[in-house]
């Protein structure tokens, strides 16, 4: 029996969608906590390439439950969507998707709000997909939320979209000059997918709390990563939920449980995707050159992601936060050829050398990566079938993380398939 959590260790977009794919082969249930369709993971089985917003990466293994958490956000029209597409691809997951009652709805208002609330940002604007997904959490917490399970009794449904509707249309003539939405088209579609999502919604938490009973192996999909959490990141540049373990427990309503494995997914070099600090960004030449190797574009948006060396102050803070008990290195072959590499093993703040990431957030620009210089290798390393096969210098790169950061490295990814994964220690 088992109970691992997945969780990137930096902005996202670390390859945790791979490696949530490759660990789903020996769980028998995979879910996500926490997020909507503002996360995309990329996986690629067999030259095909599935890109998943909502559903757990983990899902495309046979026989495997795919659970969508309490912590949730969900846009009903992106969620069918995305079944149909795996249902086409002849990977049809109806019997063994199931969604949670207590997961929160994503309406029409909240992308249009979203759109809004950047463009009154201004040059402060933080970045968002534009999927409404802080505005959903927004009502979650003012509890003006539509909830999954409201769907399940369409006059409850109904009185409750009636009502905050209202609200919404009179915060949109009144204060943002905006024409108001239709009542009646928005219940009808709505109504629409409640048809279509009412054989997959369930009490999840109680699923997954017998499951654990039953000695199940559970893995946990975290979507984002820790620097997005709306805690413990470089907020106000995060997103709206808690991409950190504990927001995983709570997303889908575990408990403290003992023996807990976590494992956190480090890419070997670091990105961003957005506004916000970035202390380790490389901009133009190597910074470019990592993009295009790399294909550093937002699965969910395609934009351009900001590239860096790898943060390890960052990664020991996210270590610290999360109790990572192991990392997954990833796009590691992606290194190959650049030259000398660096990590950033601490930051000059104003004239003082620190090793821990700064929580004042007028200290962010401050920060000068101070940084371990390593050999690095020519060699295109994307068909190694093992780790001792590595030339020395990527082992030597691999072993000076494990040694600043004082976890083991259980897995290694070195391309994009799942056969491109060296195993150094065995999470199931």
């Amino acid at each position: 029996m088992a109970v691992s959590i997945v969780v990137g260790t930096h902005w996202g977009d670390e390859g945790k969608g791979k490696i949530v794919d490759y660990l789903g082969e020996n769980a028998q249930v995979v879910a996500r906590a926490q997020g909507g369709n503002n996360a995309g993971h990329t996986v690629i089985v067999e030259g095909e390439k599935y890109v998943f917003h909502l559903l757990p990466s983990g899902v495309l293994h046979p026989g495997k439950v795919g659970i969508l958490g309490d912590g949730m956000v969900v846009d009903p029209s992106s969620l069918l969507g995305e079944i149909d597409f795996l249902r086409q691809k002849g990977k049809d997951v109806s019997e063994r998707l199931f969604l949670s009652s207590k997961a929160h709805l994503v309406l029409p208002y909240h992308r249009i709000l979203d759109g809004i609330y950047e463009n009154i940002r201004g040059g402060g604007k933080l970045g968002t997909t534009g999927k409404g997904i802080g505005p959903a959490y927004e009502d979650k917490v003012s509890r003006w939320g539509i909830r999954v399970g409201d769907l399940e009794d369409e006059k409850l449904f109904a009185q409750k979209l009636r009502v905050t509707l209202d609200y919404k249309n009179l915060l949109l003539e009144r204060a943002f000059n905006q024409p108001s939405l239709p009542y009646d088209k928005i219940l009808e579609d709505y109504l629409g997918y409640a048809s279509l999502l009412k054989p997959y919604i369930a009490d999840t938490s109680r699923m997954i709390y017998q499951f654990y009973r039953e000695g199940k192996n559970i893995l946990i999909e975290g979507a984002q990563g820790t620097m997005l959490d709306l805690d413990h990141g470089t907020y106000p540049f995060v997103t709206s939920s808690y991409p950190v373990v504990a927001g995983s427990l709570l997303g889908v309503g575990l408990g403290s449980i003992p023996n807990l494995e976590v494992l956190g997914v480090c890419k070997a070099y670091t990105t961003r995707v957005g506004e916000g600090p970035f202390p380790t960004e490389l901009r133009g030449g190597m910074g470019d050159y990592l993009r295009e190797k790399g294909g550093e574009y937002g699965a969910t948006t395609g934009r351009p992601r900001r590239c860096g060396w790898l943060d390890g102050v960052i990664l020991r803070y996210a270590a610290r936060i999360n109790g990572i008990t192991s990392l997954a290195l990833t796009k590691l072959d992606v290194l190959g050829g650049v030259g000398p590499l660096k990590i950033c093993r601490a930051y000059l703040v104003e004239g003082e050398e620190v090793d821990d990431f700064p929580v004042i957030p007028h200290l962010w620009d401050k920060c000068e990566p101070v940084y371990e210089e390593m050999e690095g290798w020519e060699e295109d390393i994307s068909l190694v079938s093992s780790y001792y096969d590595l030339p020395s210098s990527a082992q030597r790169f691999v072993e000076f993380i494990e040694d600043f950061t004082q976890i083991p490295i259980a897995i290694v990814s070195v391309g994009k398939e799942r056969q491109n994964t060296l195993v150094r220690k065995e999470i199931f």
